[in-house]
């Protein structure tokens, strides 16, 4: 079989927008780095409406914002202010601690405006995750796209087929966005422990058995694997090699459980920097579930 896994997601209403989470799942925590995945939309958010989420923290960890359509306003607690469009890639690199927040864009609420993408979370070595918090957009121009038998592959972060992102990366990662034409194919690299194939939609083949839309298929290591389409479709590979244990409660995720008590206390507390031009945060939630992340 080339995949040893099929993850089908939790669905969640994040406020008025659908996020469909595959990761972490009760019995796989990471594909490599990748801790976290999750596809959002695509919704069409109303006149006078968008994303609004709240400041909130993180630690020892990097988000990684991916669109496919729309637009997001990101704000963070270095006084970064990053408005990102699809193709573009916004890497937040928390470290030690960071606050930010996502809204829409004040004209996109003037108008209906869809929203899709996919947000993901990466861990970091633990030599590095104290690392100082930076932030960086990479526009979509920069980041390497080939063709291959009739797909368009767009090389996110990490390296393939000869190409190396710009995206700075903190260990060996493979991300990849896929557009398949009719009767397309292309070859997903093997050199990496962990692989997984998310179907973005409909009409995604692997080794020419259909993958249902918005699943994750954890590939098996090793296997030479080859997504095809027969209609118009899309998919997202992740990958990488393993980190290790990662814990993970609301935000935060740390390979030390003493490390996220700590984070609580500072958020608690009011010790985290703060996002310029924002009034508003999440409080600490009492308790966490995975249907209620952001509240």
């Amino acid at each position: 079989m080339p995949f040893e896994q099929l993850i089908e997601p939790d669905v969640k209403d994040l406020g008025g927008f659908i996020a469909r989470r595959s990761l972490p799942y009760p019995n796989r925590q990471m594909v490599g780095p990748f801790i976290f995945f999750d596809h959002l939309g695509p919704s069409l958010l109303p006149v006078g409406k968008g994303i609004d989420v709240r400041p909130h923290p993180h630690i020892n960890l990097a988000t990684v914002t991916y669109l496919f359509e729309g637009a997001l306003m990101h704000r963070d607690s270095l006084g970064t202010v990053q408005e990102i469009q699809p193709g573009a890639v916004n890497w937040m690199t928390a470290g030690t601690g960071i606050v930010h927040s996502e809204r829409s864009p004040d004209r996109d609420r003037a108008n209906e405006a869809t929203i899709h993408g996919i947000q993901t979370w990466v861990a970091l070595p633990q030599d590095q995750e104290e690392t100082d918090p930076w932030f960086h957009h990479y526009p979509a121009d920069t980041l390497p796209t080939w063709q291959e038998t009739g797909a368009t592959v767009t090389l996110i972060a990490g390296q393939a087929a000869g190409y190396t992102s710009p995206v700075k990366v903190f260990s060996p990662i493979l991300y990849l966005d896929i557009v398949l034409t009719p009767q397309s194919h292309c070859t997903i690299p093997a050199d990496y422990s962990d692989r997984a194939i998310y179907s973005v939609t409909e009409g995604v083949e692997i080794n020419h058995k259909p993958l249902p839309p918005y699943r994750l298929a954890i590939l098996t290591p090793g296997a030479i694997v080859t997504v095809s389409a027969s209609v118009a479709a899309r998919c997202i590979v992740i990958g990488g090699e393993p980190l290790g244990t990662r814990y993970k409660w609301w935000n935060f995720v740390s390979s030390r459980p003493e490390r996220i008590e700590q984070a609580k206390r500072d958020w608690r507390e009011c010790r985290f920097a703060t996002v310029p031009d924002e009034t508003e945060f999440i409080l600490l939630p009492e308790v966490v579930t995975e249907a209620n992340p952001f509240s």
